[in-house]
């Protein structure tokens, strides 16, 4: 009988996904839906899946930033889990890379965490719980040519969760990084065979993943049983950056 009370259906809760308009950002967020959660996300446009609510916004704007959450909020109530996705790339060798594309990067996928994090954990300290999950990058840990700026954003964020979770790990609130490797997406669709041949002889998986294989990793990091886990760097790679 007990058991069946341990493994009970949590309540559902109101989860905030940025860039879930396509992607892994998608797919985490389709999986918050289906687990029954409440779900919205901050993007600039595009067609979103079914039972997620929008905020249109550009995350290098505070303003409309602190705007957008306040209309999740009145809309489905206070937010209690933070998956920060929402990401871009200006790839370009170091000698040619301008000012603004390294900057830019850094404006949305580092600065833009930013005030989504900061916005959102004023109301995980009033509701004394909290889940907070970046998603970085192996190229963060691993590097990548031709990715000074995508690097650079993407490695810096570990520094950032693990500065929340000095600062509010006693508050009940987690704050954790994945570093998905090479995912099944548009992205990857456009590489040409032969580079693709290339990556996969470089992953002990011997394959890409999927972007359902790093939302179940985020699913659980953003759930109950992880409670425990604060601060930590989660690759879903397949061992391509073991050690990194």
């Amino acid at each position: 009988m007990s058991e069946t009370t341990n493994h009970a259906t949590p309540e559902p809760r109101t989860v905030v996904v940025t860039g879930a308009n396509r992607g892994i950002g998608r797919a985490i967020a389709e999986r918050f839906v289906a687990q029954g959660d409440r779900v919205a996300t901050i993007y600039r446009g595009g067609d979103l899946p079914d039972g997620v609510f929008g905020a249109v916004a550009d995350v290098r704007d505070s303003d409309a930033v602190d705007a957008a959450f306040t209309q999740i909020e009145a809309e489905l109530g206070p937010v209690e889990v933070l998956v920060a996705n929402a990401g871009v790339t200006k790839d370009g060798l170091l000698l040619r890379m301008r000012d603004e594309d390294f900057t830019d990067v850094l404006d949305v996928n580092l600065t833009g965490t930013f005030r989504c994090v900061r916005r959102a954990s004023k109301g995980m300290i009033r509701l004394r719980r909290g889940r907070i999950v970046l998603i970085s990058s192996i190229v963060g840990l691993y590097g990548g040519p031709g990715q000074v700026n995508y690097a650079s954003s993407k490695a810096a964020l570990v520094g950032m969760a693990r500065s929340i979770t000095r600062e509010l790990g006693g508050r009940g609130i987690t704050a954790n990084v994945v570093a998905p490797g090479f995912i099944e997406t548009a992205m990857t669709a456009e590489l040409t065979g032969a580079r693709q041949t290339e990556i996969k002889a470089q992953i002990p998986a011997a394959r890409y993943g999927t972007a359902q294989e790093v939302a179940g990793v985020v699913a659980f990091l953003a759930s109950d049983d992880a409670a425990y886990v604060n601060g930590a760097v989660i690759p879903v790679d397949g061992g391509l950056g073991m050690g990194h």
